[in-house]
């Protein structure tokens, strides 16, 4: 451990995609985009287009990636652009209630489900939808929204649903489903799909994310979500990530796919990397553990290897009680369980950090015994 860096506090909260960082610096110039100060002054990017604000390029570069990567079924869908996916699921939700009924459509994700979805379900007290907590113990009759991660933030297991009634609307938000995190077994194919550039390619600081949704009046609905709400989403943003994204697919295109060069290569050999240092550590220290997942064949990385999660959902065992609180006083800060609707026994750790954030984190940890 380098002189310093034991009293240095590691933050592992926010799963802040920094690790992507060295990759995008040694390409250069190749993502630069040049913007004069007279184009993109329009609200609109294509007025005959269900969604007026999506750049064509950026939806171009979507379903090329889609169709690289093999994880998304993008015929037959509309694309909605939304300032991340936050904003989308915001938009999910407003378009999927019903507007007739006189109390709120409940929404559901089982535990443990990502700890932003009660606060952003219940911030503004709608009257259209409220957050009804996990659905492993919903029971109330009537229409409800199921909402599916897969794989699940926080614990990286795939997910299915759960509630499973004629009268239950799902939203599947499929952030984490990428060849660095998970095998590509198969291409999803729900009725509405969320993604987002920040887990994907690493540019958090962009808020894109883009829906892929089935049902035309849906899409409607969530587009006219996000005019009310921002009137549209950044161009700026919008031919930035499509640049990225055809940067992405052209290092992985079969003929250019190398150790080096290809995104996914990268970022999946990277975190393989990072998942054994953990797995050391944790072996090492003895106090905690950390879900182990069966292997699967990926057919994009043409390769099985087992599910290397953004986070890593791990335990304190024996007496320890409050896993954020234990961890805090050695100086790590994390996300613990109450946060996800589980155990306090657990916590969220970000794995996406710096490698000198990271490393130090794994070599801190594997030295605390008690």
């Amino acid at each position: 451990m380098a002189q310093g860096d034991e009293e240095r506090i590691i933050n592992l909260d926010h799963g802040d995609p920094t690790m992507y960082e060295n990759y995008w610096q040694k390409k250069g110039d190749e993502t630069t985009i040049v913007i004069p100060g007279w184009q993109f002054m329009s609200y609109f990017s294509d007025a005959t287009n269900l969604c007026w604000f999506l750049e064509p390029e950026f939806a171009k570069q979507i379903v090329r990636l889609h169709k690289v990567v093999g994880n998304a079924v993008t015929e037959s869908r509309y694309i909605v652009v939304g300032t991340g996916s936050t904003q989308l699921y915001q938009a999910a939700l407003y378009a999927l209630s019903p507007n007739t009924d006189a109390e709120p459509i409940s929404v559901v994700s089982a535990a443990p489900f990502y700890s932003s979805y009660p606060l952003i379900t219940d911030c503004l007290k709608s009257g259209l939808y409220k957050w009804a907590g996990d659905a492993r113990s919903f029971s109330k009759n009537g229409p409800y929204i199921e909402l599916v991660t897969s794989p699940n933030n926080p614990d990286g297991f795939v997910r299915h649903s759960v509630v499973n009634r004629s009268e239950g609307i799902l939203i599947h938000d499929l952030a984490y489903y990428w060849p660095q995190y998970t095998p590509i077994s198969y291409p999803a194919n729900y009725d509405l799909m969320l993604f987002t550039v920040s887990k994907s390619t690493g540019h958090a600081g962009m808020r894109i994310g883009w829906a892929l949704v089935k049902d035309k009046e849906v899409a409607k609905k969530m587009t006219k979500y996000i005019e009310i709400n921002t009137i549209g989403v950044s161009k700026d943003s919008q031919l930035r990530a499509a640049k990225v994204l055809k940067v992405i697919s052209d290092s992985c295109e079969i003929s250019n796919i190398e150790q080096d060069d290809s995104f996914f290569e990268f970022s999946y050999r990277l975190m393989a990397k990072r998942w054994k240092q953990l797995r050391q550590a944790v072996h090492q220290s003895g106090l905690f553990s950390v879900p182990d997942f069966p292997p699967q064949s990926c057919k994009f990385l043409r390769r099985v290897f087992e599910p290397q999660p953004a986070f890593a959902w791990l335990k304190c065992e024996g007496e320890i009680e409050d896993c954020e609180s234990f961890l805090r006083g050695k100086k790590i800060l994390t996300r613990g369980g109450k946060h996800f609707g589980f155990s306090p026994k657990y916590v969220r750790i970000s794995m996406l950090d710096r490698d000198k954030n990271y490393d130090t984190f794994v070599e801190r940890m594997s030295r605390i015994r008690s």
